[in-house]
């Protein structure tokens, strides 16, 4: 059975404001770790999936710019190869070399049967454009996964302060709505007595009873919306569903004025990238330029006769050392349809910058008056929560007495209730607008 604490203190000094819930002290045959939130936020860190994908993602872009840089190694290869020639290269001889008429040839054979030839080749590039654009590339892309981590991280802080949030507001809902509960069976329990002794009608006992079964169907809700939320709130975390854990009761929360604006990490994706997409152009340009390089081999040749009485197998050394340079004359307009075609996504790269930094600052703005706004609202709801209680509790005393109506009870029940509901939803209103003030100002992190 579930044992009700409900203490309701609020505080500002300096601006800030701490309010402390505690309240509802669960027993259960198992009992529950209380999970901070930044401990979710610590586990998450470890165990979600989609974060885990974005570092896999990090380390393979890692390793396209070492692959890229590895182009600039020197290339060693080992190659040999066997032939045997059942009909020998014929090659016409001109007969003026033995001494014969001009302008007559003579079809003749070259070579042996048995051809065997081994080398070790090497190739050195000294100089290529296209090497040095895509180790540029893969160096920025490697920046921008590394950004990308940041923004998973991010969003997985985001993700799971609003849904801690969420279920610390359910949680306190559940203590509302006990307490609710409480007050209207005590309320139907005086009434049963009254009606027992026949000084009310018995429809008066039954408009409490049915607000009493009101309350019973809320608090089901609320426990259901809590499940939801806390498993939703286990796979944010990557643990398994059947986790049993308990997040803490206590909302501690500060009003600040505003946050130090820093870059966000969408702005610096899209600036990212923007460098991507003018490296590409660069190295796009560059493909036009010579590239040079260095390569030399060293291996053997070996002839071979099988036939009597002149068999042999002879081998001859071969060695070579030289400079190649390749310079790209015409490729049918190809680079320059290429070249057309990156600068146009630069320029929607530039118009999506602008983008987001208009969408920012108008998400910025709705952020901030809505912190102004919840601010508000929870110092006027918190008043009205002491007030609405005092009517209440003047209800009910004035009821046992005679002076107030059952109509008069339920109102100021009614009453306490909504002012409570308006408080939760100011605080879950202002952290969540606070996060995302944070968010879009660049202070959000997943290490806060």
């Amino acid at each position: 059975m579930d044992k009700q604490k409900f203490v309701n203190q609020t505080k500002r000094s300096g601006g800030k404001f701490l309010i402390v819930f505690l309240f509802l002290t669960i027993h259960i045959a198992v009992e529950a770790q209380d999970w901070s939130l930044q401990q979710c936020i610590d586990t998450a860190q470890a165990y979600n999936k989609t974060l885990q994908i974005s570092k896999n993602n990090r380390t393979i872009s890692e390793q396209k710019h070492l692959e890229a840089r590895a182009n600039l190694i020197p290339k060693v290869n080992i190659a040999a190869e066997y032939k045997y020639f059942n009909d020998l290269p014929t090659q016409l001889m001109p007969q003026s070399a033995f001494g014969g008429p001009e302008g007559v040839f003579k079809a003749t054979e070259f070579g042996v049967p048995h051809n065997i030839s081994s080398s070790i080749q090497m190739s050195v590039p000294l100089y290529n454009p296209q090497i040095y654009g895509a180790i540029k590339i893969t160096q920025i892309a490697s920046e921008l996964s590394e950004l990308q981590v940041q923004k998973t991280e991010e969003q997985l802080y985001f993700d799971i302060s609003n849904l801690y949030y969420n279920a610390q507001i359910l949680q306190h809902q559940k203590a509302f709505a006990d307490s609710n509960y409480v007050n209207t069976n005590r309320l139907l329990k005086n009434l049963t007595l009254l009606r027992e002794q026949l000084m009310i009608k018995g429809s008066d006992v039954s408009k409490v009873q049915l607000q009493a079964e009101q309350i019973a169907m809320q608090q089901q809700l609320i426990q259901s919306n809590y499940e939801q939320v806390m498993n939703a709130l286990k796979f944010s975390m990557g643990i398994s569903l059947d986790e049993n854990i308990q997040i803490e009761s206590e909302i501690e929360y500060e009003s600040i004025s505003d946050y130090e604006n820093h870059s966000t990490l969408n702005m610096q994706i899209t600036s990212t990238y923007n460098r991507i997409l003018n490296r590409d152009l660069k190295t796009l340009k560059n493909s036009r330029l010579p590239s040079l390089a260095l390569y030399g081999a060293y291996g053997t040749t070996g002839f071979g006769y099988t036939e009597k009485p002149n068999d042999f197998l002879n081998f001859y050394p071969l060695s070579f050392a030289g400079l190649q340079i390749a310079y790209p004359l015409f490729n049918g307009t190809i680079t320059m349809k290429r070249i057309k075609q990156k600068k146009i996504e630069i320029q929607n790269n530039e118009l999506q910058i602008e983008l987001v930094k208009d969408q920012n600052s108008m998400l910025l703005k709705n952020a901030r008056n809505q912190k102004l706004i919840s601010v508000a609202t929870i110092e006027m709801s918190s008043s009205q929560i002491q007030l609405a209680q005092s009517i209440y509790n003047q209800s009910i005393l004035q009821q046992k007495e005679g002076i107030a109506t059952l109509a008069d009870v339920l109102l100021a029940d009614g009453s306490l209730r909504e002012a409570q509901q308006a408080y939760l939803t100011a605080v879950v209103n202002y952290l969540k607008a606070d996060l995302e003030v944070k968010k879009l100002t660049g202070n959000i992190s997943i290490k806060n």
